[in-house]
């Protein structure tokens, strides 16, 4: 199978791999246990944080080991319920790790405010100003889009967030990997990560915190996360998080250029033959090697079945099932036409993609859309 959908998943690099199964096979102490199969447990979750501090310019004890991207997101939003401020701010397209959890914790007097986007997908830093309210206690809004790729105005956004003493958190599942990250260029008070979106394991992700700023648990227990998520760690997905998180810095320049030569050999050969094919998203301002196409005319459910049975994967800028297509709510709040929107597909490139992938996803797109 060819694979270009590393904005959903990424395979685990070897290296991570490698060294999650080690720690797999020989150290299974209990990182709480006071023995020394226990501490030396401890020792290697304290070496992984420092190992991702270091990573982002951040402090070791400013990372809070997570689940997930998704359950960072949780811990920031559903902290907000003890605070007196209960007004958040977001944009249309955050990813449903915010917005349903917004919704659900409305009993609790949470209210919240969507910001729009323009047709690039981009929040107008000028709009947030207008929506502050004397209780407004959080700003929520994404650094990248994970349909379109497109990459906010983030530090004008925390600039009016900073003026207002209002804190600021930022969904960067999409970032990390593919653009430059340090806490000392990015002020926010609150960053989440997923390690499955840049090569290491599913299950297990990130939240940066700022020292200063204000947590609740979420998962209580044990107290394991300096108080801050309860529960035995697992030991070989945050080493797998911590050697992904490295090799994400330690090879990043080689990866964008490597993505930016992908993504222009697709679309220069796109649009060579075809005048119709739509690109979505900011022409300039986006991550490297994610690329959302329109091929009018073409269902995007019908292609990806027709490019998963040439052994092409790809995704859809539109939600499928039961036979029919649901059009992409981020498509929608950028302005495109329903037509448009579901004749979208998602094409995510990869470290393992080739110049010669790239020519064979190419002429299977020309093959079944007949562009």
């Amino acid at each position: 199978m060819l694979y270009f959908d590393h904005s959903a998943t990424t395979p685990i690099h070897p290296i991570v791999l490698d060294k999650m199964n080690s720690i797999s096979q020989n150290h299974f102490g209990n990182p709480s246990s006071i023995h020394a199969s226990g501490r030396k447990s401890k020792s290697i979750i304290e070496n992984a944080r420092r190992i991702i501090a270091e990573s982002i310019q951040a402090s070791p004890n400013e990372i809070i080991f997570t689940g997930s991207g998704t359950e960072a997101n949780n811990s920031v939003l559903w902290s907000l319920i003890y605070e007196k401020n209960k007004h958040v701010i977001t944009s249309s397209i955050e990813h449903p790790a915010i917005l349903k959890v917004l919704d659900s914790i409305e009993p609790f007097g949470i209210t919240y405010t969507k910001l729009p986007v323009n047709k690039f997908g981009e929040v107008n830093p000028k709009a947030l100003e207008e929506v502050i309210k004397d209780d407004t206690g959080l700003i929520s809004i994404m650094m990248v889009n994970n349909e379109v790729g497109t990459i906010n105005p983030i530090n004008e956004l925390i600039n009016i967030a900073e003026k207002k003493n209002i804190p600021f958190h930022s969904d960067a599942v999409q970032a990390l990997g593919k653009t430059p990250l340090s806490v000392k260029d990015i002020r926010a008070d609150y960053l989440s990560f997923s390690s499955h979106k840049f090569y290491g394991p599913k299950g297990v992700g990130f939240l940066y915190k700022k020292k200063k700023s204000k947590l609740n648990p979420i998962i209580i227990g044990g107290g394991q996360e300096s108080q801050f998520r309860a529960g035995t760690e697992n030991i070989s997905g945050i080493v797998g998080l911590s050697e992904a998180v490295r090799l994400s810095a330690q090879n990043l320049d080689k990866r964008i250029l490597h993505l930016k030569k992908l993504e222009s050999e697709f679309k220069s050969k796109l649009s060579h033959y075809s005048s119709n094919i739509v690109f979505n998203g900011h022409p300039k301002k986006h991550v490297p090697g994610v690329v959302s196409t329109s091929f009018p005319g073409k269902r995007s459910d019908i292609l990806l079945a027709e490019l998963d049975r040439e052994g092409i994967e790809v995704s859809s800028g539109s939600a499928c099932g039961s036979g029919s297509i649901k059009p992409s709510f981020v498509l929608e709040e950028m302005g495109i036409s329903e037509s448009q929107n579901t004749s979208t597909i998602r094409v995510s490139f990869g470290r393992g993609n080739t110049l010669e992938d790239v020519n064979v996803l190419v002429n299977a797109l020309l093959k079944y859309t007949n562009v």
